[in-house]
């Protein structure tokens, strides 16, 4: 009778042992592989975009809760501000964007329209610390937000406390699969992060005579690095000259340029 109400005891505590870790989730460090830093000399990085990342599905322009998002290349040096955001426990093990295995401990971050393996430096612009992560995820999906870091970059800036911090954003270089070379002044000037990928353009006059367009267009070519084209279009009044500034990257890019009101009723196109 002992035997069997010990066994009866047994059952009962491996039982409820079970139960009270049911749900819980367990991080296997041996599923991970070590975690990888990324240096801040420019030079330890291609400043060529691997042509597979370009064409890669990640670079497709997606909607995430009503909103549509351009992936836009880059160039080294570009430099971007805004408010920085960390995620950790809730992904970690889950598949980013790009098909990894989500590492809080890795040095990475998400963003909503760099290419994936950009390397790039951010610093707190409120103590001056920096960390260097590559993008292999997108996100963050809020409008005030610019870029999501590991929990492991995050505390690097110190900012795990805080949450958020403000930052700026400085393009390295890419990572590129395989033995690194230095590009040749051809492949630079080839170079997919030298292109154009979204076709939006600010719409910023238009002319029934060409020599108005012409005018404009030697005028306003150049401006803020924007170049001016005239498009020679037919409307229901007969010939129309319009002047498009172009070389957006995205269609966020307009936008933000389009706000700071430099042109009275001016307004985004996209080309065909």
């Amino acid at each position: 009778m002992n035997r069997i109400i010990s066994a009866i005891l047994i059952f009962f505590v491996l039982f409820f042992t079970a139960c009270s870790t049911r749900g819980k989730r367990v991080y296997n460090a041996h599923k991970y592989s070590a975690p990888k830093s990324y240096s801040s000399n420019k030079n330890a990085h291609s400043s060529v975009m691997d042509k597979k990342t370009y064409s890669h599905p990640t670079m497709r322009p997606y909607v995430i809760r009503g909103i549509r998002y351009y992936p836009t290349v880059v160039s080294v040096g570009d430099e971007f501000d805004g408010r920085a955001s960390w995620y950790g426990p809730d992904f970690h093990g889950k598949h980013t964007s790009n098909g990894e295995i989500y590492n809080m401990y890795d040095m990475t971050a998400a963003h909503k329209t760099l290419p994936m393996n950009t390397i790039v430096k951010v610093t707190n612009i409120d103590n001056g610390l920096t960390t260097v992560v590559r993008v292999n995820d997108r996100g963050p999906f809020v409008a005030t937000r610019i870029i999501d870091l590991s929990k492991s970059a995050a505390s690097k800036i110190n900012m795990i406390g805080t949450g958020t911090a403000r930052v700026t954003i400085e393009i390295l270089g890419f990572e590129t699969k395989g033995k690194k070379k230095i590009p040749t002044k051809k492949e630079l000037k080839a170079s997919p992060q030298k292109a154009t990928v979204s076709g939006f353009a600010l719409q910023i006059a238009s002319f029934s005579q060409v020599e108005g367009a012409l005018k404009t267009q030697e005028t306003y070519d150049d401006t803020d690095g924007y170049k001016t084209v005239i498009k020679d279009m037919e409307n229901e009044n007969g010939r129309i000259f319009k002047v498009w500034l172009k070389g957006f990257k995205s269609e966020q890019e307009a936008r933000d340029y389009k706000a700071q009101g430099n042109f009275e009723n001016a307004f985004i196109v996209r080309e065909d």
